[in-house]
């Protein structure tokens, strides 16, 4: 039978001291039974002795101490997971919201999951398509990458999300065979609708399991949403064989809200006054991606994080830098020329695109070009650089053709909208007419035949 205990002492924001418990566990689920009947759910944080701070899920306001019961009910925080959520929407506890049935459960399985074993990982090594050129091209996603997506205050990275989400894909035989886990972590109500509605829109819905956790949400669900999304992640793809691609935005709401309970619980900050565990609790996170040997599914990670004051020292960007496999960066100044989507492609990287790509993947030519248009628009960057200090006549003839080339490759490369779904030919073809624009002889890191292969011939 279950125990039920009268015995809370103290409330303090979300947390909450029982008293006098005897076998309660860390992380362990709880619910408050007030005096009116109403439930309120909360989980263990720390026990020590026979007392046990808990966290509440929901508003401690109206708690009446006295009145108040609580019983611990012998499990962690859980998902109820069955191939029906594809399609389906869920709050930031694993809650259907889009009005449909409950979710009958082919079992439920505890959020907080385990990082893959290194000794049980396979190495990522197969091309996705996210039709977006500055990511498939030149930074390319591998299945079983975490790549994350590093924006600032204002920066368009909900609309790349949403473009992500919709036209991701893999390549071959296993096309049919691929998911979307997005995770909507402290956003803003007109946020989770644009989300909702863009995927209705489109009908990449029906591949989609959306998780929306509101701003004005508990903290502690939003430490859940993320995880509540990677569980479901962990079935698709591990169980039902599928491969999955998780889009967590925004990291750094989920951060803010580690900070808000560390805070509350009275620890001692570390920088910035973050938890002194951010590094492991996104490591635990981030680790639980990737691809495990002897089972054919994968999960690929793109987590979004807004840095705070554009810094990618702040802790957040900094620690998710040293987790992840590179980081797409967005740049307030392609933003503001009207680049869309605004990438940087010079200080963004993808560690594992070598791996991706070439015969087979993409094409035998991608990592030739795909390191040809990279020093190509470093060297059409400088070349502007020396026309705003030296003026237009300073340069040589070819140095005016490399700052055409970075103009061109802003204008018709890296800015292509968020309804365009390029395929990776398509992005190919065009990095070759864009170095058509260059000089024969200035295409040193591509190997002769596949110049005469492919580059288009001039008139």
């Amino acid at each position: 039978m279950m125990k039920e205990y009268r015995t809370i002492h103290e409330i303090s924001g979300p947390l909450m001291v029982v008293e006098k418990v005897d076998g309660v566990t860390y992380d362990e689920l709880a619910e408050i039974e007030l005096s009116d009947g109403s439930i309120r759910r909360c989980k263990v944080l720390e026990v020590n002795g026979d007392k046990a701070v808990v966290q509440l899920f929901e508003s401690s306001a109206g708690i009446n101490l006295r009145d108040s019961r609580i019983r611990f009910l012998g499990h962690p925080l859980e998902l109820a997971v069955s191939g029906d959520m594809l399609g389906r929407v869920f709050n930031g506890m694993g809650q259907p919201i889009d009005g449909g049935p409950a979710i009958l459960p082919e079992k439920s399985l505890d959020i907080n999951g385990q990082p893959i074993n290194p000794a049980a990982r396979d190495y990522p090594n197969e091309f996705i398509q996210t039709g977006v050129s500055a990511i498939d091209g030149l930074n390319t996603l591998v299945r079983g990458q975490k790549l994350p997506i590093f924006s600032g205050n204002g920066l368009p990275h909900a609309q790349l999300a949403a473009q992500i989400a919709r036209q991701a894909k893999v390549l071959g035989d296993a096309a049919s065979n691929f998911a979307v886990v997005f995770a909507a972590i402290g956003i803003t109500f007109e946020e989770s609708e644009y989300f909702v509605n863009e995927f209705k829109r489109t009908g990449a819905i029906d591949r989609t399991v959306l998780f929306t956790n509101l701003a004005n949400d508990p903290a502690v669900e939003r430490i859940s949403t993320p995880r509540m999304a990677l569980t479901a992640a962990e079935y698709l793809a591990f169980e039902k064989d599928m491969h999955v691609l998780v889009i967590l935005t925004d990291i750094t709401n989920y951060a803010e809200a580690l900070r808000e309970v560390s805070a509350a619980k009275k620890e001692v900050p570390g920088r910035r006054g973050y938890p002194g565990y951010l590094y492991t609790d996104l490591a635990q996170m981030y680790e639980r991606a990737g691809r495990q040997l002897g089972k054919p599914g994968s999960i690929t990670m793109i987590p979004i994080l807004t840095m705070p004051e554009n810094d990618k020292t702040h802790p957040i960007p900094d620690l998710t830098g040293y987790i992840t496999e590179g980081q797409i960066i967005l740049s307030q100044e392609l933003h503001r020329r009207g680049v869309n989507p605004p990438i940087d492609v010079l200080p963004s990287l993808s560690r594992l695109k070598d791996k991706g790509v070439g015969v087979g993947k993409t094409r035998e030519d991608h990592a030739s070009t795909m390191n040809q248009l990279f020093a190509a628009y470093a060297s059409g960057k400088e070349a502007k650089e020396l026309m705003t200090i030296l003026g237009e006549s300073a340069l040589s003839p070819t140095d005016l053709l490399y700052a055409r080339f970075a103009d061109e490759f802003e204008k018709r490369y890296v800015s292509q909208g968020y309804e365009a779904n390029r395929s990776v030919i398509e992005t190919l073809d065009l990095g070759w007419e864009l170095l058509s624009i260059l000089p024969r002889s200035e295409l040193k890191r591509i190997k002769q035949d596949m110049i005469d292969r492919y580059l288009p011939k001039k008139d």
